[in-house]
């Protein structure tokens, strides 16, 4: 078999990224190891910045999106019981964020895909990248207990942090930048109306909160907890009352309660791999970066790299321009940072580290440090809209 350009993963940005190159005439293959059923399956994110939004109308899937998505406008902090609300739009000029969950994106873009009778391989086992420094690249996969090669001209590695595509890099020929955070995400899937229009980060004592939803009947609600716990040992009882003591006064007064229809325990961490372009290869979204879900940049960040990789193919097969691709690390790495920093930044002020050592004095010291960090933004606009302007998201960069 041959195409343009193979796709490895079909996942939100890999489905993203053959959507794309299949509107400008740009022929593409996505092999996946996964089943489509157990993609859909992943809960993921749901904070979509404006950027991706625009993405998304762009490759003709925004439709669903527009009717059934929430627009923000703004988004809370609850810390000493009380809220301070960052107001998106005001501080931004305008800006502002869609709650529109990672299943439904991917199941658009799964939907849209089918619909163009446009190939995809999932379930493939034994996925190798062969020769991807040269003009000539290819992947060998197998398919029902059939072994296949797809030669083609450029290769996307949108196959997530344990995939192929980053350990196809010789380890001498790439870094990796990574920080392991001592807690993780207890999130909670229930079918009961949000207990508040916006997004609340609450920051407490006993640990962080989070209120987040789906849509006007489901909720979505997370709390920190240690990386050595596990999801059986908490029934929703135990979720329920846990984080009515980590909310606000006034908003654990409102909580519904109800059945929980998901749980899982996500770990946080925060990793880079540079370069994210080897020879004709690039790495897009987790295969080549990961941020802690508290920045809500994530999926984000996957879908500038879409973007970007987007335009450079689009300018190679229209123009004939091959000197952009090697613009393409470069581009990313610099949102991708951007991303990473807000993220870390976020995460630290409002999680409690104190298990790195509850009676340590720098653990303590640290804790006040995030404190005053806290306040000394939210007191203020000019700190206030710091905060803002980057949980909108900065622009997606065009090529030079």
């Amino acid at each position: 078999m041959k195409t343009q350009v193979a796709i490895i993963g079909a996942g939100p940005s890999g489905l993203l990224l053959g959507q794309l190159l299949s509107k400008q005439g740009i022929d593409n293959v996505i092999i996946e190891r996964a089943a489509g059923d157990y993609i859909l399956g992943r809960i993921r994110a749901g904070v979509l910045e404006q950027g991706m939004t625009d993405l998304l109308r762009e490759a003709g899937v925004g439709e669903r999106m527009d009717r059934e998505g929430q627009i923000h406008t703004g988004v809370e902090l609850a810390f000493n019981n009380k809220r301070v609300k960052i107001e998106l739009e005001k501080l931004t000029g305008g800006s502002t964020v869609m709650v529109y969950g990672q299943t439904e994106v991917t199941r658009d873009l799964m939907e849209a895909r089918s619909a163009a009778d446009l190939t995809t391989y999932y379930e493939s086992s034994n996925v190798v990248l062969h020769d991807v420094k040269t003009d000539s690249p290819y992947v060998t996969f197998e398919q029902g207990g059939e072994e296949y090669r797809l030669d083609c001209d450029y290769i996307a590695g949108c196959d997530g942090f344990h995939g192929v595509s980053r350990p196809t890099i010789p380890e001498s020929s790439r870094k990796e930048f990574e920080r392991v955070y001592p807690f993780g995400w207890l999130g909670v899937l229930s079918d009961t109306p949000p207990v508040n229009d916006e997004l609340i980060y609450c920051k407490t004592d006993r640990g962080f909160a989070m209120t987040s939803m789906r849509s006007a009947t489901r909720s979505r609600y997370y709390l920190q907890v240690p990386l050595t716990d596990k999801v059986e040992n908490w029934s929703d009882d135990d979720f329920w009352t846990e984080l009515k003591r980590r909310l606000p006064d006034d908003v654990a007064e409102k909580l519904i309660t109800g059945p929980t229809i998901e749980k899982s325990i996500a770990p946080l961490r925060s990793f880079v791999c540079e370069p994210m372009q080897y020879g004709n290869l690039f790495l897009v979204g987790d295969a080549a970066h990961i941020v802690p879900p508290t920045g809500a940049k994530g999926l984000n960040l996957a879908a500038s790299d879409v973007a970007t990789l987007n335009k450079i193919l689009t300018r190679v097969y229209k123009d004939g321009d091959k000197a952009c691709i090697n613009q393409y690390s470069e581009i990313c790495l610099r949102r991708v940072w951007h991303g990473e920093r807000f993220s870390w930044w976020m995460t630290s002020m409002l999680h409690d580290f104190g298990d790195d050592g509850a009676n340590s004095t720098d653990a303590q010291t640290y804790g006040r440090f995030m404190s005053s960090e806290l306040n000394f933004y939210t007191d203020n606009e000019a700190g206030r809209r710091v905060i803002a302007m980057q949980y909108v998201g900065l622009p997606y960069e065009d090529l030079s």
